[in-house]
């Protein structure tokens, strides 16, 4: 038997763990459990996830997640679409927790008495049983047929504090979540609407396995990728949207989360299926000119393949060289300075500036002193290391930097990087 949850009327019995979350306004306290807090959605990423969906068309019906962990996701879209929700949570406390964070949403929504909120449920069971769920909704609502689902949700557990995440260490996984729900889903234009929450460490072809999972039951389902970003140089949260959840004619899609919590999403929208290859920029090494351009990009758009569309944006009409395609720091070398007028452009890059000096120095403690001499040549005065560096050395030779600047009285912002392959340090003003 499954236990059922109604957030009108679940307590905080058992949960011990809970936290205000920065990325909501008026701070909504969230209710964890089983260490869930790390793994929670933060409540502006939720919600700029279902705005998203307001754009296509859902049927009718509940919006389902059958991993629902704390529920903060299912609470943003049940708020943002209007709709009922079900979620499915195999640790009971969790499950409990899901339950108070819905009633704590629609409070700070003041939406408690919404016939949406009537109709929600959580279940204590097993998330890939949809014949059990539904058949547990429809006899606790004495409904005369099982409850028809818009859109299914799914977010499965991963291994913490892994770098590589396979697809069999998901749970539940997602043979096994079709396998049980493809029976009651809704089938749309474009058939039943996905939403699946996938580890943003998946390399290319592991994506394409998943893509192999969803056709061996929804042959050719449109498709759509997309990758979240909320900066500091990574993709925070990958998902394929499925069915009536993807966008006609779009492939892949890169979020990017501003830092404030009164901005929108930032959103790009392009590039070509996963079949035709990762998307990435292919790498060329040159050697560096002074008065070139360098520019290090957000490395979550380029590991999404949109990059050079949103460049041809941004830019003249030029070629870009690619120094650096992969890893935390993406490097293109040009002709012309960027138009980034528009801030949310600007959050797509981490620095860009012209090359007004070449150093062929390993960059470390013993060499600050050589480099500040050549820093003051140019009138700088702010000096951003923009080089990898082991995690013990990089603050110290920052801070060496940092000190010896502060003393002097230069006017001109600028950042170092590295050209690629060898020790050649390239002097940037900032623009």
């Amino acid at each position: 038997m499954v236990e059922i949850f109604n957030p009108a009327t679940t307590d905080t019995e058992g949960l011990t763990e809970f936290a205000p979350d920065p990325t909501a306004a008026r701070k909504l306290v969230f209710y964890h459990a089983s260490e869930g807090k790390p793994l929670a959605t933060p409540w502006q990423v939720a919600l700029a996830r279902s705005k998203l969906l307001t754009e296509i068309h859902l049927p009718e019906g509940y919006i389902l997640d059958c991993a629902c962990g704390s529920g903060i996701q299912l609470g943003a879209h049940m708020a943002i679409l209007q709709r009922p929700g079900i979620g499915v949570e195999l640790d009971p406390l969790r499950a409990r927790a899901s339950a108070v964070n819905l009633q704590s949403i629609a409070i700070h929504r003041n939406e408690v008495g919404a016939e949406r909120m009537l109709q929600t449920r959580i279940f204590a069971g097993d998330g890939r049983d949809g014949a059990v769920t539904c058949a547990a909704l429809a006899d606790h609502f004495s409904l005369d047929a099982f409850p028809k689902i818009a859109m299914l949700h799914l977010d499965p557990a991963r291994p913490r504090n892994s770098r590589t995440h396979g697809l069999d260490e998901m749970a539940p996984r997602l043979d096994e979540v079709f396998k049980g729900w493809a029976p009651y889903l809704s089938e749309g234009v474009n058939g039943p609407a996905m939403l699946l929450d996938l580890s943003p460490r998946l390399t290319h072809e592991q994506r394409l396995e998943v893509e192999s999972l969803v056709d061996a039951v929804w042959k050719g389902i449109p498709r759509t990728w997309v990758w979240t970003s909320r900066g500091r140089g990574r993709v925070d949260r990958l998902a394929l949207w499925l069915g009536d959840a993807a966008t006609k004619g779009v492939a892949r899609r890169f979020v990017r989360i501003p830092p404030s919590i009164t901005e929108e999403a930032h959103v790009i929208s392009g590039g070509r299926h996963l079949s035709a290859g990762d998307g990435l920029p292919k790498s060329t090494r040159q050697p560096p000119r002074r008065g070139e351009r360098v520019s290090i990009l957000d490395a979550a758009l380029v590991e999404s393949g949109l990059a050079e569309a949103w460049l041809s944006t941004v830019s003249k009409s030029e070629t870009f060289t690619w120094g650096v395609v992969e890893g935390r720091r993406p490097q293109i070398h040009h002709a012309h300075q960027l138009r980034l007028d528009d801030p949310m452009n600007r959050m797509l890059v981490q620095a860009t500036g012209r090359v007004v000096a070449l150093a062929r120095l390993e960059l470390g403690i013993d060499t600050v002193d050589q480099l500040v001499e050549l820093f003051l040549e140019h009138d700088i005065g702010k000096m951003t290391i923009r080089v990898p560096l082991s995690p013990d050395v990089q603050p110290k030779v920052q801070g060496a930097i940092d000190r010896q600047l502060s003393r002097r009285h230069g006017r001109r912002e600028a950042f170092l990087a590295q050209q690629p392959g060898d020790e050649m340090l390239l002097v940037c003003i900032a623009e």
